[in-house]
C-alpha cells in the first residue's frame, strides 16, 4: 500500500511539471523579437542580426525588439599574428 502511494505521488509530480520548454534565446543572433500572436502563446524569435531587421519584421505584427541578453558575439580564436613574443 505504501509503495502504491509513493508511485501515485511520483506520477502526479511528473505530470504536474508539464512539458519541458525549449531555449528561448539563440546566442548566435544579437537581437530578439517578442511576439504575442492572436490565439497563441507569446514567443521569442531570436534570428535578427540588426535592430532594423527586427523592427521591420515586427512592424504590423505587434512585436517588440530587444537586444539578446545571451548573445555571445564573435568568438573567433586568436590568429597567428596575435601571439606574444618573448623579449630577450
Amino acid at each position: 500500500m505504501r509503495n502504491l502511494a509513493v508511485a501515485i505521488l511520483t506520477i502526479g509530480t511528473v505530470l504536474a511539471a508539464g512539458p519541458a520548454q525549449a531555449q528561448k534565446y539563440d546566442p548566435a543572433f544579437p537581437f530578439c523579437m517578442y511576439l504575442v500572436e492572436w490565439g497563441g502563446s507569446p514567443r521569442y524569435d531570436c534570428s535578427f542580426y540588426t535592430m532594423e531587421q527586427c523592427r521591420a519584421s515586427a512592424s504590423g505584427r505587434g512585436g517588440s525588439c530587444d537586444p539578446n541578453p545571451y548573445y555571445v558575439g564573435a568568438t573567433a580564436s586568436p590568429g597567428r599574428h596575435s601571439r606574444q613574443h618573448r623579449l630577450y
